[in-house]
């Protein structure tokens, strides 16, 4: 339903327009553009009220064709539904559509262009995604970050056994799964600089964002009303928002100026620890500006913490909806876990089918169903179609996942359709875009399925898991949020139950190799001495030799033996580990 303030700013919007000179006419073939009937002044904005924004856009496709132009005020908004057109775009006009339009959230996201998701195309764009590419998220960084994971996957499996075993062992698996994500996302971004207190704030900022983008700024569409903004106060939300982070970050770079050097080069491990150290390097070729350092450390906390979140909780759902695949993926990790009670990062390269079990997630439940917008820097051409400079583009890849001509029986969860596929995630097959497409694909999509892969690997191998009594598969509703990242809107609740042969010690051996995986350390001497291992939960690791398996080459490995604290959490409410 609109918000009733929007309906009584609709007779201002018209007298004002009504009092502006004429309205701009488009050339004529612009017009033969397909596009759904619209109001005077207000274009389409009408239709887009109401529902979920991209099954509205994808229920208007199916009407006016998959190249359908909206009028939302006075901006010209191309949607592109069909894989086909959007590879024309790519291939003929990448760089035509390079930019971000310029609205009030991505200009405040931002940091007033100073950083890769929502800043405008040019040459600081650029310098911006080499840094990420090369510093922070090339290929040898996220590998250098295993043990980082190691260690919060199993303070995840002790807290799923800990919640479990008190009450009925029913799990709010989706409050367990969010705090989780978060711990994982600040370890590796912010470090030991950011509190366990300041976590749950976050995460609660990272979930506002994906709200914000769907919060109505007239400006963005009657850019002469920007007034009426304010006296909603829209604006001065937006502005309130922005203060919460930047004081965070003026906080840790504070910190780091006061910190010890020895401190300081703990903490470079982390994304912000480094980018702060690369202020001082003068081989980069340009200036790293704290402005610069916020805005890429929010980029990769709220794209780092929703877009994760949203495709474990979608997958455990979808396991729990088609019990004869997770049975598959059950099989295959006992068959390569050889006895182990933990999955190392070593084997994820055994696990097919898992593999083609979280492709299919992402098929159906795309974490971002509509690409964040683009908007042309030049006059271009589409399907024949002459497009003007400044129309914004919008991809629904959530559309893309249900398209028959690609997909055999889309709205069917199915894995095998990409058994002896070649079709992946990474941008090269338009029909499958998750993490988005072109020079504006997504850079963390190795970070994130690295962490996705091992979590669901660990959570399906350590425990069996069912709904709780008295609830049925068609009892569980499948429909997702209203936002920029889509979520499933119910919480999932579940009965986690330690598989067979699982330790009920909770102890949890993990393959580490030394030497590759732990690359950040120096000896042995100084993981034992390491301040950053769950400190604040008490936990005690033992590291204890384990002799080579039969029939294997030693390996420098180690199992941690996770002592429960005394007084571990006790309610739903707190399933989240959030005290690491």
């Amino acid at each position: 339903m609109m918000n009733p303030t929007l309906l009584a700013a609709i007779p201002i919007i018209s007298l004002f327009f009504l009092l502006l000179a004429r309205r701009r006419v488009f050339s004529q073939k612009v017009a033969l553009l397909p596009s759904p009937p619209r109001l005077p002044f207000i274009g389409n904005l009408h239709q887009l009220f109401g529902s979920i924004l991209h099954r509205s856009l994808y229920k208007l496709s199916k009407q006016h064709g998959p190249l359908m132009l909206l009028h939302l005020g006075t901006i010209r908004t191309l949607v592109i539904s069909c894989p086909k057109i959007a590879e024309e775009v790519i291939r003929n006009n990448d760089l035509v559509f390079a930019t971000r339009p310029k609205t009030k959230v991505m200009d405040f996201l931002s940091y007033n262009n100073n950083n890769i998701a929502f800043a405008q195309y040019g040459v600081k764009w650029r310098q911006m995604k080499t840094l990420l590419r090369t510093h922070l998220l090339s290929p040898q960084r996220v590998k250098s970050l295993s043990f980082d994971r190691a260690e919060e996957v199993s303070l995840l499996l002790e807290n799923v056994a800990d919640v479990a075993s008190r009450g009925n062992g029913v799990i709010c698996l989706t409050e367990i799964l969010n705090s989780y994500i978060t711990n994982v996302i600040c370890r590796v971004v912010l470090g030991s600089w950011i509190t366990k207190e300041k976590k749950p704030l976050l995460s609660k900022l990272s979930h506002e964002s994906s709200a914000l983008f769907y919060e109505v700024f007239l400006e963005d569409f009657f850019p002469n009303l920007k007034w009426l903004d304010v006296l909603r106060g829209s604006h001065r939300k937006l502005k309130n928002y922005m203060k919460t982070w930047d004081a965070l970050f003026e906080e840790i770079i504070k910190n780091h100026g006061r910190e010890s050097k020895e401190v300081n080069d703990k903490n470079n491990t982390s994304f912000m620890g480094a980018l702060l150290d690369l202020q001082n390097d003068s081989s980069l070729g340009f200036v790293i500006t704290n402005d610069q350092i916020k805005g890429l450390t929010m980029d990769m906390i709220i794209a780092g913490i929703d877009t994760t979140f949203a495709t474990m909780d979608w997958s455990m759902t979808e396991l729990v909806r088609n019990p004869k695949v997770m049975k598959k993926v059950k099989d295959e990790l006992k068959k390569v876990a050889h006895g182990e009670d933990m999955i190392s990062e070593e084997l994820l390269g055994q696990l097919s089918y898992l593999k083609v079990f979280i492709k299919e997630v992402l098929r159906l439940h795309p974490p971002a169903p509509l690409l964040l917008p683009r908007e042309s820097l030049q006059e271009s051409q589409i399907q024949g179609y002459n497009i003007p400079k400044q129309t914004r583009l919008v991809f629904n890849a959530w559309a893309f996942g249900r398209d028959k001509s690609y997909w055999e029986a889309p709205e069917q969860f199915m894995p095998e359709r990409f058994i002896d596929s070649a079709v992946d995630y990474r941008g090269k097959d338009f029909c499958f875009i998750p993490f988005g497409v072109g020079r504006r694909s997504c850079q963390g999509t190795d970070f994130a399925m690295a962490v996705i892969e091992i979590t669901l690997a660990n959570l399906l191998h350590r425990f069996d898991w069912s709904l709780p009594s008295g609830i049925t598969i068609e009892d569980m509703d499948m429909i997702e949020c209203d936002g920029v990242i889509s979520s499933r809107k119910q919480k999932l609740e579940l009965v986690p139950i330690a598989s067979k042969g699982s330790n009920e010690e909770h102890t949890y051996p993990m393959k580490v190799n030394y030497a590759k995986n732990l690359s950040h350390f120096h000896s042995l001497g100084d993981i034992e001495n390491q301040e950053s291992i769950s400190p604040s939960r008490q936990r005690t690791f033992e590291l204890l030799s384990l002799p080579p398996e039969a029939g294997r080459e030693p390996t420098n490995s180690f199992r941690f033996h996770l002592k429960r604290a005394e007084n571990p959490g006790s309610s739903c409410e707190r399933s989240s580990h959030d005290e690491h």
